[in-house]
C-alpha cells in the first residue's frame, strides 16, 4: 500500500510520473528501473509473464516509491484477482468500452460491499499479519484501477467511464485506438489525434489524470506533457535498451567515420 500512497499522491499533486513496460520475465530489470521510474508496468496482456515473474517484478519494488501495475490480459475477475493478491498495487484493464465495463474493472479490484474481490491477499497482508474489518477498508481504499480508452467506442462514453466511483485514472492506448477507428498503424493519424483530445479534454473537466502509452520518441511525449497528461508509459524495457544500443553505436561509428585499412598512424590511448 505504500507504493500506492507514493503514486496516488504524485497524480493528485499535478506531478508528472514516469514508467515504462515491463516485458522481460527477469526481475533485475525492474529492479534497476526502480531509480528512474515512478511506476512500472508489468505487462501480462502481450507478453508471456507467468504469475511467478510477474510476482518477482513486484517484490523487486519493495523498499522503492516505484509503484508496481498490472497489465491484466481482460476485464475479468479471474485475472485480476491473482495479480491482487500477489501485492500489486493495481491493474491496467484493456479495451474499456463503456462505463458498466469500468464498473467491473472496479468491483473486481475491491472486496465486499463496495466490490467482488474474493479474499486471499498473501503478499498485501504481510503474509496473514495483517487482517479484518479494517485490512479490508484500507486495501479498498488504497488500490488503484486504471482503464484503457483504446477504442472509438470508449471515446464516444468517456464522461460515463471517468464519473465510475473508485476509478484511480484512465490511459490512452494510441495504436488500438486507431485500429478502432480505421487508422491501424496510424497513431498520429488526425482523427486518432482529435479523440485522444476527447479524452484529455473529459479528464480535465472530471478531475481525472489521464495517462499515455508511446514509444520513446522525445519531441512525441515533450508534446503530450504539453498537452497536459498526467502520466507517460515510456516505450518498454526492450524499446530502451535499444535506443541506448543503437544511439551510442551510431555515434561511435560516425565519431570513427570512414575506414582504410593501413591508412594514418595509431593514435594515442585515451587517458
Amino acid at each position: 500500500m505504500m507504493h500506492t500512497g507514493v503514486f496516488r499522491e504524485k497524480l493528485r499533486a499535478g506531478q508528472l510520473c514516469l514508467g515504462t513496460c515491463v516485458t522481460f520475465t527477469d526481475p533485475t530489470v525492474t529492479e534497476a528501473l526502480t531509480n528512474v521510474f515512478d511506476f512500472v508496468w508489468i505487462d501480462t496482456e502481450h507478453n508471456p509473464q507467468s504469475l511467478e515473474a510477474v510476482q518477482a517484478h513486484i517484490m523487486a519494488t519493495k523498499g522503492s516509491d516505484t509503484t508496481p501495475l498490472v497489465r491484466v490480459p481482460w476485464n475479468d475477475p479471474v485475472l485480476i484477482k491473482p495479480v491482487l493478491d500477489i501485492g500489486a498495487a493495481g491493474v491496467i484493464v484493456p479495451l474499456i468500452r463503456t462505463a458498466d465495463d469500468a464498473r467491473r474493472a472496479v468491483a473486481a479490484c475491491r472486496y465486499p460491499p463496495e466490490g467482488i474481490r474474493g479474499y486471499g491477499p498473501r503478499r498485501p497482508s504481510n503474509y496473514g499479519r495483517d487482517g479484518g474489518p479494517a485490512y479490508c477498508r484500507a486495501a479498498n481504499e488504497a488500490i488503484v484501477v486504471i482503464v484503457q480508452i483504446e477504442h472509438g467506442e470508449a471515446v464516444a462514453n468517456i464522461d460515463e467511464i471517468l464519473a465510475v466511483p473508485g476509478l484511480t485514472s484512465v490511459v490512452i492506448g494510441p495504436n488500438d485506438l486507431a485500429g478502432s477507428l480505421g487508422h491501424p498503424g496510424e497513431s498520429r493519424h488526425p482523427e486518432v489525434l482529435e479523440a485522444i483530445a476527447t479524452v484529455l479534454d473529459a479528464g480535465r473537466r472530471a478531475s481525472v489524470p489521464v495517462g499515455i502509452a508511446v514509444g520513446g520518441d522525445l519531441p512525441i511525449l515533450t508534446g503530450w506533457v504539453d498537452r497536459g497528461v498526467g502520466w507517460l508509459a515510456v516505450g518498454a524495457d526492450f524499446l530502451l535498451l535499444l535506443q541506448a544500443a543503437g544511439g551510442l553505436s551510431r555515434s561511435l561509428r560516425e565519431h570513427r567515420g570512414p575506414t582504410r585499412e593501413g591508412a594514418g598512424s595509431r593514435p594515442p590511448v585515451p587517458r
